[in-house]
Parts: C-alpha cells; sequence; structure tokens
C-alpha cells in the first residue's frame, strides 16, 4: 500500500486573515482605552495603548506583510483559521491584564482570557472591584464578542471572505447539528446575526439604567449576559444590587442568549408560525419551567430562603444560568443541596438550543439522542422496522444521527479524561468532574475546590493550561478543534 500524498494547505492565506482579525481585535481595544481615559486610570490606560499598538502591529505584518500565491480558502482552511483565532486572540487579549499589573504571570493571564472568549465565564480574579474600568470593561467585552463569535464578526465586516471559505468558516464557528443560514450570502447572514445581537444587547442597557445600576456597570452586564458569559463588575456578582427587578430582566436576557438565533430573527420578521411549529424550542422552554419548578419545590421543603416569590426568583435565575451556561449565580448553590447542585449540573451538559450564544451539548443533540434511542428500542421488538429520527416534522439524515451519537460521546469522553487530569492534583473526583464538565460546556461555575467558596486560581497552572483547552474546545464543539489532530486532516482525501 502505498503512502497517501500529503494534503496542501494555504498557510500564507490563514496567516494573512489572522493578521484582519488581529487588526480588529486591536480596534475593540480602543474602546476599554477610551474608558479608561475617562475615568483617569493612567495604568490600564498604557497598558490599553501598548496593547494595542502591540496587536494591530503584529496584524499589519501579517495583513499586509504576507502575500499568498493563492487567495482560495476551502474547508481545511477554514477549520485551521476558525481554531487558531481563538488562541491568536486570546494570547494578544491578555496583554492588557499583563501590562496593568492585574495578573503577573501569563497562565493566569490566558486563562481568564480565553475564558471570556468562549464565554465561560471561569475566572482567577479573587477581588473584581479592585480592578480598573478599562480591564473590567475590556473583561466584558471579550465575552461579548466570543459570545456571538470572532469570525461570525469578520464576515460581518469582511465581505469578501464571502467568496473565500465564507462557508466553511461559518460551519465551523456557528454552534449546532445543522447550520441555517438566513440569506443566501453568508456576510449578509453574520450582519442580520450581530445586528440583532448588538439590539437585544442595547435593549438591556437601557433596562439595566432604569434600575438600580449606572452606566457603566450596565453596559458590562448587558455584554455578559446577552453573551451568556456571566463576568461581573462585582464580586459577589448580580447580588451585590439585591433587586428583584435586575434578577427578573436578567434571566429574560439569559433565557434568550439560550435561543436560536434564527428563531429570534423569525421572531422580528413576524413569522410566529416559525416559532409555534419549533419542537426544540418547546423543549427548552418545557425543561427550563419543569426544572425550575423542581428546585422551588425543593427549596420550599428545606425552607431555604424566607418566601416564595425570593424562591421562584433565585431557582429560575439558576435554572436559566445553568442551562444558558451563562454562569451567574444569585446564591450559594452549594449550601441549598446536592440534590439542586445536580440538577443544575444536568442542566449545564445540555445546555440551551443550537444556533444560541449558549454552551453545553445543545437540546437539539438531546432530542436527536433521545428520539433515537427510542428507536432503538423499537427495533429490539420490530427487527426489520426502518424508523427516522423527526425534529419539526422533517427526518433527520442517518450521517447526522451517527454524528450526534458520536458528538456525546467524544464529549463525555473528554469530561471524564480532563476530569481524571485533575484528580491529578488532588482535586476531589466530584470537583474534578464539576469543573470539567463546567469548562466544556462554557459555564465557569465551579463546585467544592473551585466553587464559590473558593476560586478558579488555586488551580495548578498545568491544570489552567488544559482547562483553557478545554473551554476553547467546547465553545467550537470539538470537532472544529479535534479534526486538526488526525491524520486525516493533513492528507488528501
Amino acid at each position: 500500500m502505498h503512502k497517501r500524498e500529503k494534503q496542501h494547505i494555504n498557510f500564507a492565506i490563514v496567516l494573512r486573515m489572522q493578521g484582519w482579525l488581529l487588526l480588529i481585535e486591536a480596534a475593540f481595544m480602543l474602546l476599554p482605552l477610551g474608558i479608561s481615559c475617562l475615568y483617569n486610570e493612567s495604568t490600564s490606560l498604557w497598558a490599553f495603548i501598548y496593547s494595542t499598538a502591540i496587536t494591530a502591529g503584529a496584524g499589519a505584518l501579517m495583513a499586509f506583510g504576507i502575500r499568498p500565491k493563492s487567495n482560495s480558502m476551502h474547508k481545511r482552511e477554514g477549520l485551521m483559521l476558525t481554531a487558531i483565532i481563538w488562541v491568536f486572540f486570546s494570547l494578544f487579549g491578555m496583554l492588557p491584564y499583563l501590562f496593568s499589573d492585574t495578573f503577573n504571570n501569563v497562565t493566569d493571564a490566558f486563562f481568564e482570557t480565553m475564558a471570556g472568549f468562549t464565554t465561560t465565564g471561569s475566572s482567577v480574579i479573587r477581588y473584581v472591584e479592585e480592578i480598573p474600568h478599562g480591564v473590567l470593561f475590556w473583561r466584558a467585552m471579550t465575552q461579548w464578542i466570543g459570545g456571538m463569535g470572532i469570525i461570525l464578526f469578520t464576515l460581518a465586516v469582511i465581505p469578501m471572505l464571502n467568496q473565500k471559505g465564507g462557508i466553511a468558516l461559518f460551519n465551523a464557528e456557528v454552534t449546532g447539528i445543522t447550520h441555517e443560514r438566513l440569506r443566501p450570502r453568508v456576510s449578509q447572514t453574520a450582519k442580520d446575526l450581530w445586528l440583532i445581537y448588538i439590539g437585544l444587547t442595547f435593549l438591556l442597557t437601557l433596562l439595566l439604567v432604569a434600575g438600580p445600576m449606572d452606566w457603566f456597570d450596565a453596559i458590562c452586564h448587558a455584554m455578559t449576559t446577552t453573551s451568556t458569559g456571566g463576568y461581573s463588575t462585582k464580586n459577589i456578582g448580580l447580588d451585590y444590587w439585591r433587586s428583584s427587578y435586575v434578577f427578573i430582566v436578567v434571566i429574560i436576557f439569559m433565557f434568550i442568549g439560550g435561543i436560536s438565533f434564527s428563531i429570534i430573527a423569525a421572531t422580528f420578521r413576524g413569522d410566529f408560525k416559525r416559532i409555534r411549529d419549533n419542537n426544540t424550542l418547546r423543549w427548552y422552554c418545557m425543561t427550563a419551567l419543569i426544572t425550575t419548578v423542581i428546585i422551588v419545590a425543593y427549596m420550599a421543603y428545606k425552607a431555604f430562603l424566607d418566601n416564595n416569590f425570593d424562591r421562584f426568583v433565585y431557582g429560575s435565575f439558576d435554572t436559566i444560568s445553568a442551562i444558558t451556561s451563562t454562569g451567574f449565580s444569585t446564591f450559594d448553590y452549594e449550601d441549598s443541596g446536592e440534590f439542586v447542585t445536580v440538577i443544575l449540573m444536568v442542566m449545564m451538559f445540555f445546555g440551551g438550543m443550537a444556533g444560541s450564544t449558549s454552551g453545553g451539548a445543545k437540546m437539539d443533540r438531546l432530542i436527536v439522542l433521545l428520539k433515537n434511542t427510542a428507536n432503538e428500542f423499537y427495533r429490539v421488538l420490530h427487527t426489520n422496522s426502518v424508523r427516522a429520527v423527526h425534529i419539526d416534522g422533517k427526518p433527520v439524515p442517518n450521517h447526522v444521527v451517527s454524528k450526534v451519537n458520536t458528538f456525546f460521546a467524544v464529549y463525555i469522553g473528554i469530561i471524564m479524561v480532563v476530569a481524571l487530569y485533575l484528580t491529578f492534583f488532588d482535586i476531589p473526583v466530584f470537583d474534578a468532574m464539576y469543573t470539567s464538565m463546567s469548562a466544556i460546556s462554557n459555564v465557569g461555575i465551579g463546585y467544592g475546590v473551585t466553587g464559590p467558596d473558593s476560586s478558579w486560581v488555586i488551580l495548578h497552572p498545568a491544570a489552567k493550561w488544559v482547562l483553557a483547552f478545554e473551554m476553547m474546545v467546547g465553545r467550537l464543539e470539538l470537532f472544529t478543534v479535534l479534526v486538526i489532530f488526525t491524520s486525516s486532516f493533513w492528507r488528501k482525501d
């Protein structure tokens, strides 16, 4: 058997596009630079001046200094660009943390930045309120950028990518078992999605300003809520304001963040039939409702909190926060008992709908898995029967069902392997499992040693790098990243 020929990959165009993306990141850094100037924070101001200059310089060298022989981008280049840019964005995005002395080591700075861009929300900052406003704004912005997607933003502002592997880039970054486009052109779809995203962020900002928050806290929390990221500007999070109004408003927008943006777009178009007939949306709503009822009932049984209204607000808040992978928490959930902890853990695992900003395995895949399992039980009794999995009245192709099964196998496998790795550093088994699942599901809620009474900062540096990689794998839904480590990626088909 002859040796297979190596696949030629256009590395030059990948690096050149990386350069354009870094220029965009440098442009984003100008906003927190302005915030630092507004608050007269000289340390963070210079931190962003240095960071912007370095990022823009590196981007310009790659964008204008590299001259690829061909401008063509295919599936392999799209996958490689999508995976690598999350590393590049985090490497340059951590510079403000280092220059502002928020962190004195690369490991923590990179971990915080990757947790931001992947909207995981796990943090290694113990005292958030001691951080300069400009850095806090950048911290929230990393989640906002990552929520809708780094590549998706680029597709919206650089239309030429529509002809240069735009579809491959879109499919590589947008979550889900299928990739639905709102418009025939990928760039127009990206613009539509970002306009909706910006609109929701703006609306939430206004609603929070109308409550007890000032404009700075409102903008930061609007960005980390619509992105389902969960970073806060306060040490105790939203509980700082002790406001039912804030909790209810954030619940609503977290819930919206767990809905597919194609459904949200249909709502703006007045296509309510699409909403009414969507089976996945129905599952998402019922799962959130039933879980909330169970938790509220358990809290009442245990006499946790003083009244049913608070139980409903807090119980629904933490349910929606978990299922959408936002990671906000209204109380020390570990004190409510392991029953609530395990239920929230299940919600964290499955997450919201595909095509949303939420993490987790996604509700769409859960439906396919359960329906396919039911079909397998039926075939035990009726061996020759042929039954397809249907969603919204349409059959799901067998290759999609197979991919869903593979996804769950790999997903659980990664959780187990990383958890085993964490136990090497003397982390208790359940804490390790919870931490690993929180990372790959992009939730950021810890438990035990990484829980509310402690912090992810206590983790060994080697554990932080592995968890940072796990966050990226989870955000890009496994295959986009892991396929690069297969031999078939580097060979001709």
